[in-house]
């Protein structure tokens, strides 16, 4: 099945998260972990983002808070991504928690410096520097420990085609409330990425585990 048609099946008709076993493929040399377990035989080719085995996109973001520029598939050490926007108030919260209690382990268990977090946003319009400071403070992630750091895509354009297209994360504009408010409909999905920029591990759903978090990502420093 190609990429973007499972793309349109897997989002429509979907308010945020969309469940399911993820991963595929058989033994691979680019990867630590071993194939995941996953339903109805499907192989990382199937999936709409890159899966076990798969590479993330060669695509440069912007880090507002540090001023800088990070190019994606050059992130040295295991790290994670997940896809948000600040304003929501149903299942990002939910995926950036998860991620704060597993660097919250890293920082109390002394590897802080072995894995980094980076939360993509797909609202570039409204998340600024300023809007991820506040989601930090809200969100009680520790900053300071210099692992964290949220990108953010140029423009809606650039959004749309590095998040949607080469992630394969599905996400749509809602149409604004009287406010000039407005949401999304989006897939959840954490993504675990050894430091080659490989995929080891996609977490699919609302609620992803934080001790999974955690025990792949042991696994995986310890291979």
């Amino acid at each position: 099945m190609k990429r973007r048609t499972y793309l349109r099946a897997a989002g429509a008709g979907t308010a945020v998260g969309l469940a399911g076993c993820l991963g595929g493929g058989d033994a691979n040399p680019n990867v630590s972990l071993s194939r995941p377990d996953r339903e109805n035989d499907v192989s990382s080719e199937d999936l709409p983002y890159p899966a076990w085995g798969q590479q993330v996109p060669d695509v440069t973001l912007s880090d507002p808070i540090a001023g800088s520029e990070v190019s994606v598939r050059d992130i040295d050490g295991p790290h994670f991504h997940t896809y948000f926007f600040t304003n929501c108030m149903t299942v990002c919260p939910v995926l950036i928690s998860a991620l704060r209690e597993v660097q919250i382990h890293s920082v109390s268990e002394g590897y802080a410096d072995e894995v980094s977090f980076y939360p993509i946003t797909f609202d570039p319009a409204r998340d600024d520097a300023d809007a991820f400071r506040a989601e930090a403070d809200q969100m009680n992630v520790d900053m300071d420990a210099g692992n964290w750091h949220f990108l953010r895509p140029a423009d809606e354009a650039e959004a749309k085609s590095v998040v949607e297209d080469q992630f394969g994360v599905f996400f749509q504009k809602n149409e604004p409330n009287d406010e000039g408010n407005y949401m999304f409909t989006h897939l959840g999905l954490v993504s675990l990425v050894n430091g080659d920029g490989y995929v080891e591990r996609t977490y699919r759903g609302n609620q992803p585990d934080e001790q999974t978090l955690i025990d792949d990502l042991t696994a995986l420093r310890e291979a």
